[in-house]
C-alpha cells in the first residue's frame, strides 16, 4: 500500500470515528447540563415553594395577624359581682370567670335583692349573686363561654341568667354529677328566651 492510499484510507475510516466521538462528547455535556437544571429547578421549588402555596401561607400568616390584631383591638372582660357575704359558691363563680380572663370587681352587700331591683333581674330568673358584664347584666352562675358569646353577638337585651342554683354550673360542682340547666336570655319588658341548653352528665 502507498503512502498515499494509506493516508486515504486513515482519512476514509477514522474521521467518521472521531466525529462520533465529538459528538458523543457533546450529547453526554448536555444531557449532564439538563439534569444539573433539572436538579437546581427542584432545589429551587424546595427553597421557594410554587405561587400556590406562597399565597397560601401569605393569606394565613396574614389571618393570624388580623386575629391577633382582633384581639388586642376587642373589650375587656370586665365584671363586677355582687353577692351576699355569705355565699360561697359565688366565690367558685368568680374563680371560673378568672380563669377566663375575666377581670373581676368584687362587692359583697347584704342587701343583694336592692341590686336585682336596680338591674331588672325578673323574680323568676333570680339566682344568688348578681353580676354586670360590660353593661349586660349576669344572674347566677352563667358559663364564661355564654358571657362570651354574649359579648359577641351584642343582642338588644338585658342579660343572661341561670336560675337558681344547678348542680354543675360553674361554681356548684359537687363531683361527676352534673344537673341540666338553661342559660336563659331576658330583656326589659319581661320577655325570656332560651340562650342555651345544657344536658345532664
Amino acid at each position: 500500500m502507498s503512502h498515499k492510499e494509506f493516508i486515504y484510507c486513515r482519512q476514509k475510516w477514522l474521521l467518521p470515528i472521531l466525529v462520533r466521538i465529538v459528538v458523543t462528547i457533546f450529547l453526554t455535556v448536555g444531557v449532564l447540563g439538563i439534569l444539573g437544571s433539572t436538579a437546581s429547578i427542584s432545589n429551587a421549588q424546595s427553597v421557594f415553594p410554587d405561587s400556590v402555596t406562597a399565597n397560601a401561607q401569605l393569606v394565613s400568616t396574614t389571618k393570624r395577624i388580623q386575629d391577633k390584631q382582633t384581639l388586642s383591638k376587642s373589650t375587656p372582660l370586665n365584671a363586677t359581682v355582687y353577692h351576699s357575704p355569705e355565699c360561697n359558691c359565688c366565690g367558685g363563680w368568680i374563680d371560673h370567670l378568672k380563669t377566663q380572663g375575666f377581670e373581676i370587681t368584687d362587692f359583697s352587700t347584704p342587701d343583694i335583692e336592692t341590686v336585682k331591683q336596680k338591674y331588672n333581674v325578673p323574680d323568676n330568673l333570680s339566682s344568688c349573686h348578681t353580676a354586670v358584664v360590660n353593661g349586660y347584666v349576669i344572674e347566677g352562675h352563667v358559663p364564661a363561654n355564654d358571657i362570651k358569646r354574649l359579648l359577641q353577638e351584642k343582642p338588644n337585651i338585658v342579660g343572661l341568667s341561670v336560675p337558681q342554683m344547678p348542680v354543675g354550673t360553674p361554681g356548684m360542682e359537687m363531683g361527676n354529677r352534673k344537673d341540666p340547666f338553661t342559660v336563659f336570655a331576658f330583656d326589659g319588658n319581661n320577655s325570656v328566651a332560651v340562650f342555651n341548653k345544657y344536658p345532664s352528665s
